[in-house]
């Protein structure tokens, strides 16, 4: 987190960055800007902030350099995959499209606890008692003279098939149970009553097949349920479990190691003597294995050169990513070392605020390095704008589509960078949240995630791009299923 990654330049910067709204009450309030619509200034030439890349154009040049790399491994050696069993498998991504391995449904079920019922009525109560399919289960015998009409469960769930259900007869069957032979429909029990001679009558017209799930309903064994690059979610494993499976074959997620950058940084207690608490180091990791990463080490390095040097090139992780250090002070050494360790860089700086001064590099590896700003809310700007995209391709995922959404309230933009703010959404609106300067997290501990105001900022009702957070948004690539059977 040292000098400060320079967030502040000159007194646009600080016109531009300078929030000027009252305090607020809980972290979770959204509360409107005041500040007024401004109209962007030319650029003035020859200053090292107009040759940042622009927002959106960082974001596809770390995506590209990722397939780039994703490519250049294809061709030399097959795509790494591994069987997850079920329980290990949410997060990741499938490596093979997903086909049923059965019927769905496997035979026909019922779809309510009711009554199963064979041609007109009024029926003639069966009284049943199921065998059960499981060999630990005993088996109870059905004997008229221990089981009367009213006493007899009916068919359950799980049991075993039974025989065809006479014309005229009806018997009691729960939701899920195997539909016996020769039924006609399902009534459901609300539906029915039974007279005193121990008939079944109906209380509404019966049609033929209702309440009855058929086999195959949802979908055919070998229908593909879903593409190869879909993420698995928690409704993504029982997809699988009820389509037959007991593990999935995945794509390998990417690894990352972390170097958490600075002397400044306590890993516990409070700050003191000019000390600070380290917010980053036990941020980043869970936020990108939201991202689809494995996150191989995360560690401290001093502000030393050699130390950093020595932590980039021994890594053998996909991804190496830095917290702080991006800027030009006197101990701000990721520049130095990348060019020491001839890394090309393929972004150095960004026209986004906060984290102005993120960068990316290829490393002599092959391997990428971005680096972070290191105020906490910088960093997350610079988590979402060069380490998602470049994740997501390195990972397999499938791009996730823009959307826009009009925002409330008036926001208050930089005069020439696209700037990224913390919101809640409020009755279909983007409402932007207080505490979001570069160093601040109370903003976006609480929000559904960062709005993209461009140059000049937004009025209110202006449509803004949304950049969700992961953990909102983990279905993002799961509903591509042209070819799927849904009902």
């Amino acid at each position: 987190m040292t000098a400060q990654d320079r967030e502040v330049d000159g007194v646009e910067d600080v016109l531009a960055l300078f929030a000027r709204q009252p305090d607020a009450g809980p972290g979770d309030e959204p509360a409107p800007d005041p500040d007024h619509h401004r109209t962007p200034p030319k650029p003035t030439a020859g200053t090292s902030r107009h040759r940042a890349t622009p927002w959106a154009e960082a974001r596809a040049i770390a995506a590209r350099s990722a397939r780039s790399a994703s490519t250049a491994q294809a061709t030399s050696t097959p795509a790494p995959t591994r069987r997850v069993p079920l329980e290990q498998a949410l997060g990741h991504v499938l490596a093979e499209p997903l086909a049923a391995l059965t019927d769905l449904p496997s035979f026909d079920t019922s779809a309510m606890d009711g009554w199963a019922v064979s041609g007109p009525g009024p029926w003639s109560v069966r009284p049943v008692r199921p065998t059960p399919n499981t060999p630990n289960t005993p088996n109870t015998p059905n004997t008229p003279d221990t089981a009367s009409k009213a006493s007899a469960p009916g068919i359950l769930a799980g049991h075993a098939a039974t025989t065809p259900l006479p014309d005229g007869a009806a018997v009691r069957i729960a939701t899920g149970a195997r539909i016996p032979p020769d039924t006609t429909a399902v009534i459901r029990s609300e539906h029915a009553r039974t007279d005193t001679t121990g008939h079944l009558h109906a209380e509404r017209e019966v049609v033929q097949g209702q309440d009855i799930r058929p086999r195959g309903q949802e979908c055919r064994s070998g229908d593909q349920l879903l593409p190869a690059g879909a993420v698995v979610t928690p409704a993504v494993l029982g997809l699988a479990a009820a389509a037959g499976y007991d593990e999935l074959l995945t794509a390998r997620r990417p690894t990352v190691d972390v170097l958490v950058l600075g002397d400044e940084l306590l890993v516990r207690g409070l700050p003191h003597d000019g000390l600070i608490r380290d917010a980053l180091g036990p941020m980043i990791a869970p936020w990108l294995r939201a991202l689809g990463a494995e996150v191989a080490d995360t560690r401290r390095v001093a502000d030393d050169a050699h130390a950093l040097f020595r932590a980039i090139t021994e890594s053998e992780a996909d991804l190496v990513l830095t917290t702080g250090g991006t800027a030009a002070g006197p101990v701000d050494h990721v520049h130095p070392v990348l060019a020491r360790a001839g890394a090309e860089l393929l972004v150095d700086g960004v026209a986004v605020r906060p984290g102005h001064p993120m960068l990316l590099a290829r490393l002599a590896s092959g391997r990428h390095l971005v680096g972070l700003p290191g105020n906490p809310l910088a960093a997350v700007s610079g988590l979402l704008t060069l380490a998602e995209p470049l994740l997501r391709a390195l990972g397999g995922r499938a791009v996730r589509p823009a959307y826009h959404a009009p925002v409330r309230d008036e926001v208050h933009g930089h005069p020439y960078d696209t700037r990224l703010v913390p919101f809640a959404h409020r009755a279909d609106r983007l409402v932007p949240l207080r505490y979001n300067g570069p160093a601040m997290l109370r903003g976006i501990a609480v929000a559904d995630g960062l709005a993209v105001v461009p140059p000049g900022g937004a009025r209110p009702g202006d449509e803004l791009e949304v950049l969700d957070l992961p953990w909102a948004a983990w279905a993002d690539a799961t509903t591509s299923t042209d070819d799927g059977c849904f009902t």
